[in-house]
């Protein structure tokens, strides 16, 4: 196993394509998406029930980076960028990886 971290972002839908281009201009070589729901301090959304056209939903975004400071570098533009306007966390974590080429590490 090897070292790297691990980068989650998430947001509403409407955003999701520039902050995944900054995931990937940040160095990531990929991210995933997947619906999310939950309650925070915007309300309560549903992950079942995501609004006109999917829009209104939130996603939650994963991707694995080389260290701390690249991804800790991305999600800080994330939020430069989006988090004034639009809903959004984002945290960081050490995970342990099997395949590092897959993620530059």
């Amino acid at each position: 196993m090897h070292s790297a971290t691990k980068l989650v972002i998430i947001t509403e839908r409407s955003i999701l394509d520039g902050v995944t281009a900054l995931i990937v201009e940040g160095g990531a070589t990929g991210y995933t998406h997947v619906d999310a729901g939950g309650q925070g301090s915007r309300g309560k959304r549903s992950s079942n029930r995501p609004g006109i056209g999917g829009v209104m939903g939130n996603v939650k975004i994963e991707a694995v980076v080389a260290d701390h400071d690249q991804a800790e570098a991305i999600v800080s533009r994330v939020a430069e960028r989006y988090f004034e306007h639009y809903s959004g966390i984002a945290y960081v974590e050490p995970v342990e990886i099997l395949r590092p080429h897959k993620f530059k590490v």
